[in-house]
């Protein structure tokens, strides 16, 4: 009787907690680059393209298409093994006021992250992110933005990797290309190296930013594709 009168509790207390998180469309954690390749006129270029889209009509449209007509964000910078900041904590977007309100804190926050780049830790940090909040999301997205593929510290990308498609979420990627000619790689192919190495899951894919105009397109596009999760999209997308 008392093993069963236990594993009742154990079923309730299951229950409740489930019913007690936040259900949403899309969990989302934009992981943007703040390490030492990145200036910061590259990070407010960044930001300013998040805090575009994030409030772009075509964006809160979508949104309000979904089942449940509210996402949720939060924004991490992410340098060394040590530094995976969290600019902008877990936001519910679910129109304009709360798209709004996160945009401000985001434009507001001062830059703490850098060093050298730590790829695998900041991608377990997304997943970490993901795996301890109150939110039930159908989707969870990892979007990791970033300036070159190579890593010096911190957990290997193919680890950190595999974990976070083995828990089930979807990593794409932003490859940052030329501005001004500060972090491009020059040996090699940026978009194949994430293709290959960085994003995966279901519809993953890569989109490429190459300038102030062009970064803000590549975000609103990315976002759109994000939280639409069009069926059938293509696994790169350049």
């Amino acid at each position: 009787m008392g093993r069963i009168c236990i594993t009742v509790l154990l079923l309730f207390f299951a229950f409740a907690a489930s019913a007690a998180e936040e259900k949403v469309d899309l969990e989302l954690v934009l992981l943007a680059d703040a390490s030492w390749s990145i200036d910061d006129a590259e990070i407010r270029l960044q930001r300013e393209g998040y805090v575009a889209s994030i409030t772009h009509p075509d964006v809160l449209d979508t949104i309000s298409g979904g089942y449940y007509r509210r996402i949720a964000v939060t924004y991490v910078e992410w340098g060394d093994e040590n530094w995976q900041d969290i600019v902008v904590p877990w936001t519910i977007i679910d129109g304009p006021k709360s798209a709004a309100a996160f945009a401000q804190k985001l434009r507001q926050a001062p830059r703490r992250a850098t060093g050298p780049n730590a790829i695998g830790s900041a991608l377990a940090a997304g997943q970490a992110l993901i795996e301890s909040n109150q939110l039930s999301g159908t989707r969870k997205v990892i979007d990791f933005s970033g300036d070159s593929a190579n890593t010096w510290n911190g957990i290997l990308i193919h680890e950190a990797r595999a974990a976070a498609l083995r828990a089930g979420i979807i990593i794409n990627g932003l490859a940052i290309l030329c501005r001004d000619c500060n972090g491009r790689p020059v040996d090699y192919d940026l978009e194949l190296a994430f293709e290959t190495m960085i994003i995966g899951g279901p519809g993953s894919f890569v989109i490429t930013a190459d300038g102030n105009t062009s970064f803000a397109q590549a975000v609103l596009r990315k976002l759109l594709l994000e939280v639409a999760a069009a069926p059938g999209a293509a696994t790169a997308t350049r």
